[in-house]
């Protein structure tokens, strides 16, 4: 049996050989549709370990209260995920933020409050800025680092702001000398107390890109925009052990302090990336099913170039046949060459899907993701695509008359 399949593969590999410009064009369709599946899987996983990381970084300790949602659909997520409509469906509350910090267990809450307003400068005015409504104890919870200055000001924190590196950038023109200046949002002065250094983090598990991001106090938002609605509230717990117990007594207390509305939830560990790790396994999925189109054109290219050969090799069917060889061993053959075409094919792909990904990895944040179950899901794909396309080809080389064949002449 297996110099059976060694001579299959020997005259598989000479029948390819004979045409290789062909057999490159046949690969290359393969390649294609399998280095788009690896670019878009590699990116994929990417954003979501960087969610992820973010989140080890800060520690186990991390724990998250936002609006209840049990949203699936891609329509739902999104929405959910778009500020100003989760900000508008949130029934947190500032009490909801005092009443966590009496908890027993807790060591820091901050509330997060998302507003788009215009601000101003001595120099430039910036629309759609996003302004973030929190406390002192945000820092402490999300360790963003500092370049100047300091975190609000807590002898007068009403009337302080820190601003992003990118922001204050856009509205100073430096950030050297920003601190101690004063910027304008909806005709009420605030004076810029700190500017933090650059994240580049364009994707966090706040939703939020600090580095164009005005951070300033909550109520003081509030009295700006006329109500504070809170999209998210953020916990440290004093330990790591015993999360659940901690949950379970923050639920309590919330419930009893919103007269038994339990429109919210707590969450910790992975559970703190959804929504976001639900869109981007959904937008994934998508993808992955556009690119595989373009693996089962591939395929049918696969297919087309298999009837073509069997077409131009029915002389030598019929000598095969004609010296003994048996139909099942014609269509082992000709299946044997379809599979070689498209494992090459997977094996171009796969380099050329992670050489992109490298490439693209040089100007975005997002490291290729390699990982052996997508390499394998690959290989496997690419030989399903191989026996599916090929078999039609091999069962009407192998059904062919030996006598019949032998009247083709080369």
């Amino acid at each position: 049996m297996p110099l059976l399949l060694r001579t299959h593969y020997k005259l598989a590999r000479t029948a390819i050989k004979e045409h290789r410009t062909r057999s490159f064009l046949t690969c290359l369709g393969i390649a294609i549709g399998v280095a788009s599946i690896i670019l878009i899987l590699s990116l994929m996983g990417s954003i979501s370990n960087l969610v992820k990381s973010e989140i080890s970084d800060l520690g186990n300790d991390l724990m998250v209260v936002r609006p209840n949602s049990t949203k699936d659909t891609v329509t739902d997520i999104i929405d959910e995920l778009t500020t100003s409509n989760s900000f508008q469906k949130s029934t947190l509350s500032v009490s909801d933020v005092s009443t966590i910090a009496k908890t027993e267990g807790v060591a820091a809450v901050a509330p997060i409050a998302v507003s788009v307003n215009t601000v101003g400068s001595e120099k430039n005015t910036l629309s759609s800025t996003p302004v973030l409504g929190t406390n002192l104890d945000f820092i402490k919870i999300e360790q963003l680092p500092l370049r100047f200055g300091a975190f609000l000001n807590e002898k007068n924190e009403e009337k302080s702001v820190v601003l992003g590196h990118t922001l204050s950038l856009a509205l100073f023109n430096t950030i050297n000398s920003t601190v101690g200046k004063t910027v304008t949002i909806m005709g009420e002065k605030f004076m810029v107390v700190g500017v933090l250094d650059e994240i580049n983090k364009s994707i966090s598990f706040d939703n939020i890109d600090f580095d164009n991001t005005l951070i300033m106090d909550v109520e003081s938002l509030g009295q700006i925009t006329g109500s504070t609605q809170i999209q998210q509230i953020n916990i440290k717990a004093a330990n790591t052990d015993g999360m659940a117990e901690l949950a379970d007594k923050l639920t309590k207390a919330l419930v009893e302090q919103k007269h038994g509305d339990s429109n919210f939830k707590i969450i910790y560990g992975d559970e703190i990336t959804h929504p976001a790790s639900s869109l981007f396994n959904i937008i994934s999925g998508m993808l992955t099913t556009v690119a595989a189109i373009s693996l089962v054109v591939g395929g049918i290219g696969v297919m087309n170039i298999m009837l073509v050969s069997v077409a131009e090799r029915n002389r030598e069917i019929g000598i095969r046949k004609a010296v003994g060889a048996s139909s099942r061993n014609i269509l082992m053959q000709f299946l044997f060459e379809s599979l070689i075409l498209s494992f090459s094919g997977s094996v171009m792909g796969l380099l050329l899907g992670y050489t992109l990904a490298f490439l693209l990895s040089t100007i975005t944040p997002f490291a290729p993701y390699i990982s052996w179950e997508i390499i394998a899901i690959t290989f496997l794909t690419t030989i399903v695509v191989g026996i599916l396309f090929g078999i039609y080809p091999a069962i009407k080389a192998a059904s062919r008359n030996p006598i019949e064949s032998l009247k083709h002449y080369r």
